[in-house]
């Protein structure tokens, strides 16, 4: 039999192995805490490892080794702050199984993503606790990992925090219940497995908490020095277990303003993150948006807090005018423009239906003009800021 029939065979009874302990799991609900998640979490290590050696050790072009001049900055949080080249990095929404949908954006680019966005919510359960197994492959490809940690309130279980109110009042005030405490015991729980990594991680806690339309931990429900005592109250936690390798992200939405507001405070934060997607005309609420018309007003307000800052989610739809023209516009004088953007993540989302019932496709890796028109604009910005390119143009 070959090397190669010996890899596949093995890394199908891995995922059949790890799908039977899903099925044990699911079946016995909370009483599989213990022994079983210890099994299964080492099982999801097996299939994780089988597909680095697979996906990412067999390929020629050595995804590590385009990072190499990107490992100080890894390690380093000043390194990282003080990086003058633009970062570039992706989320994609199937990268909880595998990075193989990264691995081909990246490479229809002709780039390699320093930075791997996941998200990640509050709660309990085995799929919201601190996401290691995503980490370590994140960190073993050269990257570094940005986790958007949600804050959503309503998972966690009653007999497990039984001094928590019932599921459907937790949300109002709910940012005042962090800051006196009640999840403490999530908080150090997560914030000691993030201090194992002994590695960087960008963490983007409560995201767009400006917005009184989207999430839970909005204005709707909490006052903005709430969110403020929250954020401090977390940051505190980690820094009482030890776990300073915590790169603070703060995003704020560029559209609802009162940033003064919600900023936790220099010492709490060392990044700023701002989210700049262009829905075209796909709902009632929204229209053909320029990157300067989503992000430009934004931006003289954010730069005065001296922080390096982050397009932590990067996109546009297709519908309402010309996808490729809207990159070019965006990229062609970024550098200039907006000397402050120190890094890009694309929101690489193929059945997006978080804010429309109809699912939005806001994939690139399959429009190979809009790629080449990405490509082609970094290409041309100046070589201190510029990100390594392969085969350019």
């Amino acid at each position: 039999m070959t090397k190669k029939s010996n890899r596949l065979l093995f890394t199908l009874g891995a995922l059949v192995f790890a799908i039977i302990l899903i099925l044990i799991l699911s079946f016995l609900g909370g009483k599989s805490r213990g022994p079983l998640e210890g099994i299964f979490s080492r099982a999801s290590s097996l299939v994780a490892n089988v597909e680095s050696h697979l996906i990412i050790n067999q390929r020629k072009d050595k995804r590590a080794d385009n990072l190499k001049w990107f490992t100080s900055s890894r390690f380093n949080k000043d390194s990282l702050l003080k990086s003058k080249v633009i970062l570039l990095g992706a989320f994609d929404n199937e990268s909880k199984e595998s990075f193989a949908n990264i691995i081909a954006f990246e490479d229809s680019l002709r780039t390699t993503f320093s930075l791997i966005h996941i998200y990640t919510a509050w709660g309990d359960k085995q799929e919201e606790k601190f996401p290691r197994i995503q980490v370590k492959a994140i960190l073993e490809m050269g990257s570094l990992p940005i986790i958007t940690w949600e804050p959503w309130l309503t998972d966690f279980d009653a007999e497990e925090y039984p001094d928590l109110r019932k599921p459907d009042e937790r949300d109002k005030g709910g940012l005042a219940d962090i800051a006196r405490g009640m999840y403490d015991t999530y908080l150090r729980e997560w914030a000691n497995d993030a201090k194992q990594v002994k590695n960087l991680i960008i963490l983007r806690v409560g995201h767009e908490m400006n917005d009184p339309y989207r999430y839970p931990w909005g204005p709707q429900n909490n006052k903005a020095a709430d969110f403020v005592a929250a954020w401090r109250h977390v940051h505190n936690i980690f820094q009482s277990v030890g776990a300073t390798n915590i790169v603070w992200l703060w995003s704020p939405h560029p559209a609802y303003g009162w940033f003064d507001a919600y900023y936790p405070g220099d010492k709490y934060v060392d990044y700023i993150g701002v989210g700049v997607l262009n829905y075209g005309t796909v709902a009632s609420w929204s229209q053909w948006w320029t990157f300067d018309e989503i992000f430009g007003k934004s931006y003289g307000y954010l730069k005065k807090y001296g922080k390096p800052i982050m397009i932590t989610e990067f996109g546009s739809l297709s519908v309402g005018g010309n996808r490729s023209q809207w990159f070019s516009d965006a990229l062609r004088t970024l550098p200039w423009k907006y000397p402050a953007i120190k890094s890009i993540v694309f929101f690489h989302y193929s059945y997006d239906k978080t804010t429309t019932q109809q699912p939005l496709n806001w994939y690139i890796k399959n429009d190979p003009q809009t790629a080449r028109t990405i490509t082609r604009q970094i290409s041309i910005w100046p070589d201190s800021v510029k990100p390594k390119l392969r085969n350019q143009f």
